[in-house]
């Protein structure tokens, strides 16, 4: 029996391949699926089938494209409704994969067709439960995603039944999820990417004795607002997406300077997919910066238009891994590469843009001495409630896809814009440059570097009754 958990951290995504004499499952595949091939040939099993245990929202699956490449049938679970041939399970129907037993278990609630799968070892004994994103380690997945009329309630509904279900089983059963820390699927992912069924009961709010309407209250409160690429995707792995190999077609191609300037006139967007430490130095004008050395997949989702043709900036080598990233997102309209990337571009005479990085040591220096400062935090609310500096105007970075939240700015201001580590400081810098800002300063390492500082005049929460 080998059953092993395949993890994206840029994504929190865990997908798991399945194999037993001669014979393989993938579960969750990622839309790159060559991986999931490879792995199949070089143990000498067939993929025999591929299983979703829901239609996700946070990334396009591999299910239709393995499918594809393989004969394998896709199997939901009860209540999906899909734009291609699947294989609807019933609510406890077994798949033998070669002397291993897989049980469909239905478990609405973050879906209608939310399902779990019980892999039962050779001996018949319960070995593991593919939990999808209907539980979590330490979390349960939120009940607020696109179920058709469904309010979060009924779904939170749903899932108190269908937590009932787990909760019997085998204590030593090992749980795997479809998502870890930092998913927005949930609200609060616990550190592990597994657990056991003895763990959660013993930990997880969610499957603590209590009755429906204590239920419902704890699983609905403080939900935060999903990430606007959700409803795209959970559409695309709906209704299908073309495949990667189209992809890759038109988006690895080179383009020469010419080319690439011909591209952007036409309307292609500029991404530049280096480190933000990197980009700072020298980049093209008007070039967004999301690095791939950061959580890249969702900041994509989140700020890029979909359909909006794109030209790429890489670091040498990089073009493929930009582009498949982009995929798993459903971004797919890359038009290609810029040839040599920055260093050609520099080469050929042509004009090169910055972005000023300071320590947070001259921030506190230039705070008192410039009326014009201007500190722009981009972390979340959250985070920003939980510490700033003081007179710091918040504006999250998922909401600088909407020029009027930029626009608000003063632009004769010296902008001083941070995060809390870095990376999506460089993000928002780079979306002011490209509507015409100048006077920036990106604070490198961010809230964790400011708080630092002695002398720096941050605001803290206050504590209630001297704690």
């Amino acid at each position: 029996m080998h059953v092993e958990q395949l993890y994206t951290n840029c994504l929190s995504e865990a997908a798991y391949f399945i194999a037993s004499d001669g014979e393989a499952a993938v579960i969750d595949p990622l839309r790159d699926v060559d991986e999931y091939l490879k792995k199949a040939e070089e143990m000498g099993v067939k993929i025999k089938y591929i299983f979703e245990t829901h239609f996700h929202a946070d990334f396009v699956s591999g299910h239709i494209e393995l499918s594809n490449k393989t004969g394998a049938p896709i199997v939901y679970g009860p209540q999906t409704v899909a734009k291609f041939p699947i294989h609807m399970a019933t609510d406890g129907e077994v798949f033998n994969i070669g002397k291993l037993k897989l049980t469909a278990i239905h478990t609405p609630g973050h879906t209608l067709e939310s399902t779990c799968y019980l892999l039962n070892d050779e001996n018949g004994v319960p070995y593991s439960l593919f939990t999808g994103d209907t539980l979590f380690v330490g979390d349960v997945g939120r009940p607020d995603l696109f179920s058709g009329n469904m309010t979060k309630v009924d779904l939170a509904s749903m899932m108190y039944d269908s937590l009932q279900k787990i909760k019997t089983l085998p204590g030593n059963v090992i749980v795997y999820p479809a998502h870890g820390p930092g998913s927005s699927c949930g609200k609060n992912l616990g550190p592990d990417t597994s657990s056991t069924i003895a763990a959660q009961l013993a930990s997880n709010y969610a499957l603590q004795d209590m009755e429906r309407d204590e239920f419902i209250t704890k699983v609905t409160d403080g939900l935060s607002t999903p990430p606007v690429y959700f409803p795209m995707n959970a559409k695309i792995n709906k209704e299908g997406y073309a495949s990667m190999d189209e992809i890759m077609d038109v988006g690895m191609q080179p383009l020469n300077i010419q080319q690439f300037k011909d591209t952007v006139a036409n309307g292609a967007w500029i991404l530049d997919t280096r480190p933000a430490t990197t980009f700072t130095l020298a980049f093209v004008p008007g070039s967004i910066s999301i690095g791939l050395d950061g959580r890249f997949a969702e900041w994509a989702g989140s700020l890029l238009p979909f359909h909006q043709p794109l030209v790429l900036v890489t670091e040498e080598g990089k073009e493929k891994e930009s582009i498949i990233r982009l995929a798993r997102v459903g971004i797919d309209n890359v038009q290609g590469y810029l040839e040599g990337g920055v260093e050609a571009w520099r080469s050929a005479g042509e004009d090169i843009d910055m972005i000023i990085d300071i320590d947070a040591d001259e921030l506190a220096m230039d705070i008192p001495h410039d009326p014009r400062l201007e500190v722009i935090d981009v972390r979340k609310v959250t985070e920003f409630d939980a510490g700033h500096v003081q007179g710091a105007v918040n504006i999250p970075l998922d909401t600088l896809t909407d020029i009027a939240n930029i626009a608000a700015v003063d632009d004769d201001n010296n902008l001083y814009i941070h995060c809390a580590g870095g990376y999506r400081s460089v993000i928002a810098a780079s979306l002011f440059k490209r509507q015409g800002y100048n006077n920036l300063r990106n604070v490198l390492g961010g809230f964790a570097k400011i708080k630092q500082v002695k002398g720096m005049p941050v605001v803290a929460p206050k504590l209630e009754d001297g704690v």
